[in-house]
């Protein structure tokens, strides 16, 4: 008599079900289901077939139990105001769920809640925790690496000098020192670079780098601003504060700003609120490109990070048994518009 399919929803399937029906062994099935299993394609097929037919789903909890890995990564992020973050979000999450891993995603609201996070992490035996945000100062870093049991603790798209954690981001200074040159080479003398919070261990390097380098190339400081939050409407207003009612010729003739929500807000206010024009009376410049950079209303000239390589890379991290020597920078593309 021919085996009667199961309920679809796979609730009362088991492995050993699985395995009558592909006429395999039950330890077969289980390395069908195992990413880096070493199992024919053929068989591995038959699984496959099988188990979609009976709608048999694995019990990853309990695989994870039964091995050293669960394949869950944790993916605390903040500061949703900056629209780069949901292009490394979504950048991110589609290269880990390609290359078989899974993501807790949490929104982290500010450090108290990091903590929380951490520990939630902890609990939920996440193989990474990988951070995309600014509230991860030291003390949080340091607390989440003493009481942690996940085996690596990423920095992504940040600077990190903690010797415990891993950093994968791309060159600032490299990159700031191009932007440097490429508004020297284009006249610009009088520049103001508007910066966004200061954090410590997960840090940014392109405020100290610009300013050090125009002043030790062009022998004039940089006037400087600095943003609380990546958030246009708070840029706009540390820009209005900073120019309207200003004469003309004490203005800046470019505003560099630290990235592309800060441009965005700072060129709003140059056009809508000082009524001058980009780039002919002040220029701007962002860093990120996020998709509305090229848009009409900004053509924003910025730098583009190299997201997609950076996270295949975290991805080699992750599978990497190394723990040490795994920082990695990566050099980024300078993309010219005509706000600069």
């Amino acid at each position: 008599m021919a085996r009667e399919k199961r309920p679809a929803n796979g609730g009362n399937v088991t492995a050993d079900d699985v395995a009558a029906a592909a006429g395999v062994s039950r330890w077969t099935v289980g390395r069908a289901f195992r990413k880096d299993a070493s199992i024919s394609s053929k068989a591995r097929q038959k699984v496959m077939m099988a188990a979609e037919s009976l709608g048999y789903v694995p019990d990853l909890r309990a695989a994870s139990l039964a091995s050293d890995r669960s394949n869950l990564v944790a993916l605390l992020i903040d500061d949703f105001a900056n629209p780069h973050k949901l292009v490394m979000m979504e950048r991110l999450t589609r290269i880990l769920r390609r290359t078989g891993w899974d993501i807790l995603l949490v929104n982290t609201l500010d450090k108290d809640d990091a903590g929380h996070a951490f520990l939630n992490a902890n609990q939920r035996r996440v193989d990474a925790v990988i951070l995309i945000g600014i509230q991860f100062d030291d003390d949080v870093v340091d607390a989440a690496l003493h009481a942690r049991r996940f085996h690596k603790l990423i920095i992504f798209a940040r600077d990190s000098k903690n010797p415990n954690t891993i950093s994968i981001a791309v060159d600032d200074i490299h990159a700031m020192k191009e932007i440097a040159n490429y508004v020297h080479e284009r006249g610009y003398r009088k520049p103001m670079f508007l910066a966004g919070p200061r954090t410590h261990s997960a840090h940014l390097l392109r405020k100290e780098t610009f300013v050090d380098y125009w002043q030790q190339h062009f022998g004039a400081e940089p006037e400087t601003e600095a943003v609380v939050a990546y958030d246009p409407a708070l840029a706009a207003e540390i820009v209005t504060k900073a120019l309207v009612g200003r004469p003309r010729d004490q203005m800046p003739d470019i505003i560099v700003c630290e990235n592309d929500a800060l441009a965005m807000g700072a060129i709003d206010v140059i056009r809508h609120k000082l009524g001058l024009r980009i780039p002919d009376d002040i220029a701007v410049t962002g860093f990120d490109d996020v998709p509305g950079a090229a848009s009409p209303n900004y053509r924003l000239t910025t730098y583009r990070q190299p997201l997609t390589a950076m996270a295949e890379y975290l991805v080699e991290v992750l599978e990497s048994d190394e723990d040490n020597n795994l920082d990695r920078k990566f050099l980024g593309t300078l993309i010219p518009r005509e706000s600069a």
